[in-house]
């Protein structure tokens, strides 16, 4: 007689491990096809607008924003809609995303580029008309097919939000492949050609999940009694049948704001603040989803409640060292916001894990995390820049993380569900602050006093460390930072008073701290970054910074006089000691002819201090703010007291490779690329069809390509040979840093590395007899860059050289 079938047999077929499986690969392509066309689509777009962070922040807002409309299609299909027949409706919807593939950027919006105001418009319209489609149609697939697995009454279908961390370890491994496999090896063609292959797989794929949706046994919506042990032995299964009350809800969008918010905030600082290295902002994107895989799991890792002070503890020198502009040792500092990140999305993610509802909310619960995730990206592409005139809303988010913590259990004993509260970290349920008694009277002083006590000792160090004179360095900042800190941090127990003391100094230090490239003149953010004027307190100098990079030094005037020079001198990289001096001074002694020079990169105009009588001079940039500050005398003069009649040298507003386009043919005798993004040379202003677009411009018979390489991180050098080699041109490099250590250098002048290039070698005149200038060396059989074809990740140097 055969054996009877139990309820385990009917509730777990013998196919349902398969199903399973099935619809986990699914996911996983989904969610790697959906973040391996970012990177892509964002390579296609950085380089038209300069390569600003900004950029792909406003990148980043576009697919949130997208991936907030997909969420709201699932969860109103899933509403209105069976599951049958919303796999019908799902399959039409991703075949509809054919009608655009493969991605491409049609010339004609390229043409549409503004010039001289913000790009943000054209940017959003250009991806939504070049991706918005496949990527609406993938983004509906997370919410949608964890129904669709829920609706099954296969094993594990209560509660399939494990579905969810194999959906991020796909986006997670596309997100990483892209810079070592896809880029290093297709060309941007070919990259379009194989995610439209791997579209139609995820075609097929989900045909077959709605197959498996049609063969289930039944149709169903798990009732929270269906959990399987684990959920009842730790309570879970209980906090999901709780109703979705309004507090839940907002819980979950701030939940996510924080995260969401804080990745495009580390990955703003990162790449203009401390260290333009290629493809940075992979990596807090990348940890952004790791936490999602760690607490979605379907055996979460257990956190000690006392975790939740690393992310505090971490918090603090990051905020000291936002304060002060510390850049370096990068490979300390690095680590460090990467793991402040990474922990903070970590516990607020793991908040949302725990406070999941049952899988009949599972479309609303998705949807109101993408909420919170797009209003971060608003937030810090369109709010921020508005309102802070510095990337300040980096430190903002990092302290609100923080306040989002729960308090930690009480030592003494205290109410049951409290403790338990908090030690369960706190899932938004009840008042969200632990172990604590209230309001009294004493918890109440010092919710107010501690910020005020941490505000006016660092008030008062302050101006007491800069009133004594003593120099920016290490020392003068543990004097002033060392004890509000330690003050600030003896209030980690309770999050919110802890963020509310560091708040004060941070509060206190942006208004009264004179930081290294000294006190700010003037300030301007906009979609490009931050370009500010400073006072040097190493020198009497003006400078302009953007980012940490100082674009621009000038002589005050007064001091000027009394060191017997001019004010209008050229500093910094564009000394006459330096390499563009020398090739300013060739030109001079050996070419009588002024012949029309161009710059793209215009700094704070030190270059228009070589103009020679009679002779043209253009400057083409990018950013508005860079040529209202250069042009305002107030600040710099190179461009008013520039040398020879006619007035300031012109000044072309955009990008620019579409610029020069309009630049007459043959017509230039020296050409330079001087375009910095903080710290590195856009990488389309470096490509093989650059390079022609530069020659085409410049005379043929004795026209030079000068370019400006310097870079902590980038070594352009061997990327310039692969590219003279391919165009068969003569490229010399001279690199101004590490001079005789007994040569003094001049003041105001800064170490740089440039190359030139010629047709011929003799069109370079004394430069190539000059045994400073030495031929750049490639890799063998290098390919040169193109416009869809660059390896980043080869051009990095090594980590920690000194700032320029």
């Amino acid at each position: 007689m055969a054996p009877m079938a139990n309820d385990a047999d009917v509730a777990n077929p013998p196919e349902g491990r398969s199903v399973e499986r099935l619809f986990a690969l699914t996911l996983f392509v989904s969610a790697s096809l959906l973040f391996c066309v970012q990177p892509m689509v964002g390579k296609m777009v950085l380089p038209l607008l300069g390569g600003s962070p900004s950029v792909w922040n406003t990148c980043m807002v576009f697919f949130q924003a997208t991936l907030l409309l997909g969420y709201l299609w699932a969860h109103i299909g899933t509403r209105l809609l069976s599951p049958r027949r919303q796999a019908i409706v799902q399959i039409v919807l991703l075949g509809v995303g054919f009608l655009v593939l493969p991605l491409v950027i049609d010339q004609a919006r390229v043409d549409a580029i503004p010039h001289g105001e913000s790009p943000i418009g054209w940017l959003l319209l250009t991806l939504g008309l070049a991706v918005g489609l496949p990527f609406l149609a993938l983004s509906t697939s997370n919410p949608v097919l964890q129904r669709w697995f829920a609706s099954t009454g296969r094993a594990g279908s209560e509660d399939p939000y494990f579905l969810y961390a194999a959906s991020n370890a796909g986006s997670m491994l596309a997100l990483l492949g892209y810079p070592i496999v896809v880029e290093p090896w297709l060309r941007l063609g070919g990259q379009g050609v194989a995610w439209t292959f791997g579209y139609g797989i995820l075609v097929g794929l989900t045909g077959a999940c709605a197959v498996a949706v049609y063969r289930s046994p039944r149709v169903i919506t798990p009732s929270p009694s269906e959990a399987n042990d684990a959920d009842r032995r730790d309570g879970a299964a209980e906090r999901r049948a709780r109703p979705v009350t309004w507090r839940r809800r907002l819980s979950w969008i701030a939940l996510s704001f924080a995260p969401s918010s804080l990745m495009l905030g580390v990955t703003t600082y990162l790449t203009t603040d401390i260290a333009a290295i290629p493809l940075l902002w992979v990596l807090p994107l990348a940890l952004y989803l790791l936490s999602f895989v760690i607490v979605f799991a379907r055996r979460p890792i257990p956190f000690h409640p006392r975790v939740n002070r690393a992310l505090c503890l971490t918090s603090v020198p990051l905020i000291v060292a936002w304060v002060t502009e510390a850049t370096h040792p990068a490979w300390v500092l690095v680590p460090l916001h990467l793991f402040l990140a990474f922990a903070a999305a970590v516990l607020c993610h793991r908040r949302l894990a725990q406070d999941r509802p049952a899988a009949r909310d599972l479309t609303e619960f998705y949807l109101l995390m993408s909420v919170g995730g797009v209003l971060g990206g608003l937030f810090n592409a369109v709010v921020a820049p508005m309102l802070f005139s510095r990337v300040f809303e980096y430190p903002l988010v990092m302290l609100l993380a923080c306040a989002l913590l729960p308090d930690e259990p009480r030592e003494e004993p205290a109410a049951e569900g409290a403790d338990e509260g908090a030690a369960n970290g706190g899932t938004g349920t009840g008042t969200g602050t632990g172990g604590t008694t209230g309001w009294t009277g004493r918890t109440r002083l010092l919710d107010l006093g501690a910020p005020a006590m941490v505000g006016a000792l660092t008030f008062a160090l302050i101006l007491g460390v800069q009133a004594f004179g003593l120099a920016i360095g290490r020392e003068s900042t543990l004097l002033m930072f060392c004890g509000p800190a330690i003050l600030a941090y003896s209030f980690v127990k309770r999050p919110r008073r802890f963020a509310a003391a560091m708040l004060a100094l941070l509060l206190v230090a942006s208004f009264t701290y004179v930081g290294i490239h000294g006190r700010q003149m003037h300030t301007e953010r906009n979609f490009f970054g931050v370009s500010r004027v400073t006072r040097d307190p190493a020198g009497p100098f003006r400078l302009m910074v953007h980012g940490s990079t100082v674009h621009g030094r000038q002589w005050l005037a007064e001091d000027a006089a009394a060191f017997g020079v001019p004010a209008n001198e050229p500093l910094a990289y564009y000394h006459r000691t330096g390499p563009i001096g020398q090739v300013f001074a060739m030109l001079a002694s050996e070419r009588p002819e002024a012949r029309p020079v161009a710059v793209v990169g215009l700094g704070a105009g030190a270059i228009a201090s070589y103009r020679r009588p009679g002779q043209e001079l253009v400057f083409y940039e990018i950013d508005p703010a860079v040529a209202a500050i250069a042009s305002d005398a107030r600040f710099f003069t190179f461009l008013r007291d520039a040398p020879g009649a006619g007035g300031p040298p012109a000044i072309v507003l955009g990008d620019a490779r579409l610029r020069l386009r309009d630049a007459p043919q043959s017509h230039y005798g020296l050409l330079v690329i001087d375009a910095f993004s903080s710290d590195a040379v856009p990488i389309h202003l470096v490509t093989r069809e650059a390079i022609a677009l530069y020659l085409s411009r410049l005379r043929p018979d004795d026209g030079i390509l000068a370019m400006h390489i310097s870079s902590r991180f980038v070594d352009l050098a061997p990327v310039l040979a692969a590219l003279a080699a391919d165009a068969n041109l003569v490229c010399l490099v001279r690199d101004d840093a590490g001079g005789p250590p007994d040569e003094e250098e001049p003041p105001g002048k800064e170490p740089s590395r440039w190359a030139v290039f010629a047709r011929d070698e003799a069109h370079l005149g004394s430069l190539g007899r000059d045994e400073r200038w030495r031929p750049a060396r490639g890799w063998p059989g290098a390919s040169p860059w193109t416009d869809d074809w660059s390896n980043l990740l080869g051009t990095l140097a090594v980590w920690g050289r000194p700032p320029r």
